[in-house]
Parts: C-alpha cells; sequence; structure tokens
C-alpha cells in the first residue's frame, strides 16, 4: 500500500515536471474567457494566429452580409461587433509602421 501511494505521488511529481501541470489541471473545464475566444474565432472563421489584419478582413467580410441594410439582423451585427472586439483585445497592441 505505501508503494502505491509512493508511486502516486511520484507520478504527480513527474507529470509537474515534464508537462508544467498538476493531473488535476487536465480535468478542469476551460475557462470561460477561452470559450468565449473560441466561438468568436469559429464565429469569424480565423485561425488562433490570426493577426490584427487578418480579424479585420474577415469582420468586414462577415458583416457585409450580416449587416442590417443587406438583410441581416441587429443581433447578427451585435454578435460580429463583440467578437471582434474580444479578439483584438486579447492579442497584443499592434505596432504601426513607421511614416515614409
Amino acid at each position: 500500500m505505501i508503494k502505491l501511494l509512493v508511486l502516486a505521488i511520484g507520478l504527480t511529481f513527474l507529470c509537474r515536471w515534464a508537462l508544467g501541470k498538476w493531473p488535476w489541471d487536465y480535468l478542469r473545464a476551460p475557462t470561460t474567457r477561452s470559450q468565449a475566444i473560441f466561438r468568436a474565432r469559429k464565429l469569424l472563421n480565423v485561425s488562433a494566429k490570426a493577426d490584427h489584419k487578418d480579424i479585420r478582413e474577415a469582420h468586414r467580410r462577415m458583416a457585409a452580409l450580416a449587416h442590417p441594410d443587406r438583410g441581416g439582423s441587429k443581433a447578427q451585427m451585435q454578435e460580429l461587433n463583440a467578437a471582434r472586439d474580444l479578439l483584438l483585445d486579447d492579442l497584443p497592441y499592434e505596432i504601426s509602421e513607421p511614416p515614409r
């Protein structure tokens, strides 16, 4: 019984050392923010590596389809705007190019 306890503790610390997380961290559900970011990426159809330009282009493309003046609804447009804002806030600040 002691051997099993020592083995379990050893495996726990090995997991922490090798993977950087405790074993019980893998059992937790993802955070609400990460779920919201996942839904926003899915709504705008952008990858996890999308930058400011990609997110803005995807928003512009989707907004052209969902705009209330073109048959979309106000709720769809609000969802797209919220998704864009969330993804842009999640990125580091954009470094603009110096003027030429």
